[in-house]
C-alpha cells in the first residue's frame, strides 16, 4: 500500500473516531498504536512507552499546569466581576459600553489565564445576565462574550502558544510577545463592530441623564490594580531575564493565589480543593493529548505520511500566498471538528517545514494558527465557547448565539488578512525586545 493510500486511510479513520466523541488523547493514542501494528507489526510497540515518556520529559511542560492554575484561581474568585464593573464605569457613555466593557475585561482576563474557556466563563457569568437585564440584544450579548473569550489563547500567556512552541521547537517567549499586538488588534476589531451594530440599531443601555460620578469612577480603579500587578509580574520575570517561561508561570500562579487569598479572602478549603481539582484535571488532559499527539506524529513520520504530504504540497509549485490560503482553509475546517490542542500538536510539525520553505516566519505563523483556533472555539460542532455561553444563558438558543458570533468570526478572518499584509504586527515586538532571529 502506497504512503498516499495509507494517508487517506489514516485521515478517514482519525476523523471518524474524533467525530464519534471519543476523548482526544485516547483516540489519537489508539489510532497510532493500531496503525503501527497493522503496517509495521507488533515489534513496533517497543517504541510506544519511550515515545510517551520522551514527549513529556520536557521542563517547559511545567508551565502548563501553572498557567491552568492561574486561570482556575482567578476564575473561581470575584475577580472577573470586579474587573468588569470597573471597566463599565468608564465606558458606560460609549454606544454599547457594557459590551465593550466585557470585551475589555476578556482581553485583560486573557492576560491572566491563557485559557479561552476560563476567560469566557469568568466574564460571561457576570456580564451576560447584566447585559440582558439592561436590554442588550441576546445575539450581541452572547456573541461578544463568545468572541471575547477566545482572546484567552491569543493574548499571552497562552497555553496554545506553549503547545505550538513545543511542537515546533520555537521560542515560547517570542511567541508570547508576538501575540500581544495581534491581540490588541483583534480586541479593537471586536469593539468597533460592537459599537457600529448597536449604533445602527439605535440601542442605548442607560437613560440620557444617567451618570457615574468621578468619585465612583476612581473608586473602581483599585479593583483593576491587582490584575495589573499580576500581568506586570509575569511579564517582567519572563522578559526581564529573571526566569524561563516555566518559572514565570510559577510566579504567575503564586501571584494569582496571593490575589485570591489576600484580596478576595478565599480561605475555604472547599474552594481550594475545587481549584486544585480543576487544575489537575485540565492539566492531565492537556498532557495526555500532548503525549498521544507526539505518538500519533511518530506514526505518521514512520509511515512516511508527513514526508509524502510535504512533498506533494512542494510539487504543487503554487504561489506562496495561495499556499497560505489553502493552509488557512485546512486549519479552519479542522477547527470545526477537532479541539485546538489536538490540531496544533498534529499539524504544526507537518506544516512547519512547508511554511518555512515558502519563506514564512514560524513565529508569525504561530499567531495565524492561533487565530484559526479561535474561530474553531466559536463554531460548531466543537465550538466550546458556544456551549459555555449556552450554559450561562440556557434560554438563549444555540442558533442565536451562533448568529451573534458570525460578525466576530469575520473580524478574526479580517485580522488574518491584515496580519498577512502587515506581518510586522506580530513580529515587530519580539524582534525589538529579543532581537531578530539569527539567520532570519
Amino acid at each position: 500500500m502506497s504512503p498516499a493510500i495509507q494517508g487517506v486511510v489514516v485521515l478517514v479513520v482519525t476523523l471518524v473516531i474524533l467525530l464519534s466523541g471519543a476523548p482526544v488523547a485516547f483516540a489519537l493514542g489508539s489510532i497510532a498504536i493500531a496503525f503501527l501494528i497493522i503496517f509495521q507489526g507488533v515489534d513496533s510497540l517497543q517504541v510506544v512507552a519511550d515515545t510517551f515518556y520522551a514527549s513529556l520529559h520536557d521542563f517547559t511542560l511545567v508551565s502548563i499546569p501553572m498557567f491552568v492554575m492561574m486561570g482556575a484561581a482567578i476564575g473561581s474568585s470575584p475577580a472577573g466581576k470586579d474587573l468588569y464593573e470597573a471597566l463599565d464605569r468608564w465606558f458606560y457613555r460609549v454606544p454599547g459600553g457594557l459590551v465593550i466593557s466585557n470585551i475589555g475585561a476578556c482581553s485583560i482576563f486573557a492576560a491572566l489565564t491563557g485559557s479561552s474557556p476560563a476567560c469566557c466563563a469568568a466574564i460571561g457569568k457576570m456580564g451576560i445576565p447584566e447585559m440582558r437585564r439592561r436590554g442588550y440584544p441576546d445575539d450581541v450579548a452572547t456573541g461578544a462574550i463568545c468572541a471575547g473569550g477566545t482572546l484567552g489563547i491569543l493574548i499571552p500567556p497562552s497555553i496554545t502558544f506553549i503547545l505550538y512552541g513545543i511542537a515546533t521547537e520555537s521560542s515560547i517567549g517570542r511567541l508570547f510577545l508576538a501575540g500581544v499586538l495581534p491581540g490588541v488588534l483583534l480586541t479593537a476589531l471586536f469593539i468597533l463592530w460592537t459599537m457600529f451594530i448597536l449604533w445602527k440599531r439605535g440601542f442605548r443601555s442607560h437613560a440620557l441623564d444617567f451618570r457615574y460620578s468621578w468619585r465612583e469612577k476612581f473608586q473602581s480603579i483599585p479593583k483593576i490594580l491587582p490584575f495589573v500587578v499580576v500581568i506586570v509580574g509575569v511579564m517582567y520575570t519572563l522578559y526581564g531575564g529573571v526566569a524561563t517561561p516555566s518559572e514565570a508561570a510559577g510566579v504567575g500562579a503564586a501571584l494569582c493565589v496571593i490575589l485570591a487569598v489576600v484580596i478576595y479572602r478565599m480561605w475555604s478549603p472547599d474552594k481550594w480543593w475545587l481549584i486544585l481539582y480543576d487544575t489537575t484535571r485540565e492539566s492531565v488532559m492537556i498532557l495526555m493529548i500532548i503525549a498521544a499527539a507526539v505518538l500519533f506524529g511518530y506514526m505518521l513520520t514512520s509511515l512516511y505520511l508527513t514526508q509524502t504530504l510535504a512533498q506533494a504540497i512542494a510539487d504543487m509549485h503554487v504561489n506562496r500566498w495561495v499556499l497560505m490560503f489553502l493552509i488557512n482553509v485546512f486549519l479552519l475546517v479542522c477547527g470545526f471538528f477537532i479541539p485546538p490542542a489536538a490540531i496544533i500538536l498534529m499539524t504544526a510539525p507537518i506544516l512547519l517545514p512547508i511554511i518555512t520553505a515558502a519563506g514564512f516566519d514560524p513565529i508569525w505563523f504561530g499567531v495565524i494558527i492561533t487565530i484559526n483556533m479561535e474561530i474553531g472555539l466559536i463554531h460548531p460542532p466543537v465550538g466550546l465557547n458556544l456551549y459555555i455561553v449556552n450554559s450561562i444563558a440556557p434560554d438563549v438558543p444555540v442558533t442565536k448565539i451562533m448568529y451573534g458570533t458570525i460578525p466576530y468570526v469575520l473580524c478574526m478572518m479580517l485580522a488574518i488578512v491584515i496580519l498577512c499584509i502587515f506581518p510586522e504586527i506580530a513580529t515587530w515586538l519580539p524582534d525589538t525586545l529579543m532581537g531578530p532571529v539569527r539567520g532570519g
